[in-house]
């Protein structure tokens, strides 16, 4: 590695590491989960981790033809108790009211609904793992030596609030490099889950963000 590239991976690890800090806080509608609704109302954006296409009805919402791996972004609906049906298949769901979760079709093709704490601060970015697999998994900077989220249990979700910057980074469990993750850029005030599932031999990894706006 040339001096040059060498200087310029330490600046952007720099810039990850400096913006490492712990509070995060609930945001309101307008904040960065797209347009106002009504207050007291509930964010559910669909997830598909399976390898078919996926559609679904909850209350008011309408999830159409996810692709595998593709994400919708979030709507909104009144708080309350809902029956998620999906092709054939269905969840009982309550949603609390200024609350945001991710419907995810698994990868054998059940429901589950996932709470994603929204965040307020647009200077920084949020990065989140949602692991929704059998096994404890952190992720590590592409070299594997610094923790950028510490060790989530399965079923379990952890985070770090962190600089805007262009990143490669790498999936573990324990000691054990599973993948390489896919690069990503943070903006400043954006969400970025990583949702794996699957089982320790078997493990899937997906970034999920927000859609790139068009208008």
């Amino acid at each position: 590695m040339s001096f040059f590239s060498s200087m310029s991976y330490t600046l952007r690890l720099g810039s990850l590491l400096l913006g490492l800090s712990a509070p995060w806080v609930m945001a309101d509608e307008a904040a960065l989960y797209g347009p106002a609704a009504p207050y007291g109302s509930a964010f559910v954006r669909g997830f598909n981790a399976a390898n078919s296409s996926f559609d679904a009805n909850l209350g008011p919402v309408r999830i159409n033809d996810l692709g595998a791996k593709s994400s919708s972004d979030f709507a909104f609906l009144p708080a309350g108790k809902y029956s998620v049906n999906a092709d054939g298949k269905s969840l009982a769901v309550k949603l609390d009211a200024e609350r945001y979760y991710t419907l995810v079709q698994m990868p054998d093709g059940a429901l589950e609904m996932v709470e994603e704490p929204a965040f307020k601060n647009r200077q920084k970015s949020l990065l989140r793992l949602q692991n929704l697999s059998d096994t404890a998994l952190s992720i590590k900077t592409a070299d594997g030596r610094t923790e950028v989220i510490h060790p989530v249990s399965a079923n379990a979700r952890g985070e770090r609030e962190i600089n805007p910057v262009k990143v490669r980074l790498t999936l573990f469990a324990g000691e054990r490099k599973i993948r390489d993750l896919d690069p990503l850029v943070l903006e400043r005030g954006e969400v970025v889950s990583l949702f794996v599932t699957g089982s320790a031999d078997n493990l899937s990894p997906a970034w999920v963000k927000r859609p790139v706006a068009t208008n």
